[in-house]
């Protein structure tokens, strides 16, 4: 069964940078994507980013591109989002998720990815 597990969520102020973690655990193949979502308070659930950790080709949402970096380091089973400039509009919960495979396509619908972590809050103050 794989284990997600988020860590690096906190508060920021608007302009700073926050790392978030997710040690995945469970799963013996070495090709897996991972994506990042998140939910604001009172918002749909949104995919955030997406990487396939076999070799990094990776998906933004929009509004995060050039800001938001997704890499993954294989021997320690982590992935990481690099949050930079963030903006009070990047408060929410962010969870990660696993999917067996990569689709660039697919990542952001419902029930593609098959595990969840259990999020971690990350506030921007203005």
């Amino acid at each position: 069964e794989v284990d997600l597990v988020e860590s690096g969520g906190g508060l920021v102020q608007a302009g700073g940078s926050l790392r978030l973690s997710c040690a995945v655990s469970g799963f013996s193949f070495d090709d897996y994507a991972i994506g990042w979502f998140r939910q604001a308070p009172g918002k749909e659930r949104e995919g955030v980013s997406c990487i396939s950790v076999s070799d990094g080709r990776a998906e933004y949402l929009e509004a995060v591109k050039g800001r938001f970096t997704i890499n993954s380091d294989n021997a320690k089973n982590t992935v990481y989002l690099q949050m930079n400039n963030l903006k009070p509009d990047d408060t929410a919960v962010y969870y990660c998720a696993f999917a067996p495979v990569f689709m660039a396509s697919m990542w952001k619908q419902n029930g593609f990815m098959t595990a969840w972590g259990k999020g971690i809050l990350v506030t921007v103050s203005s």
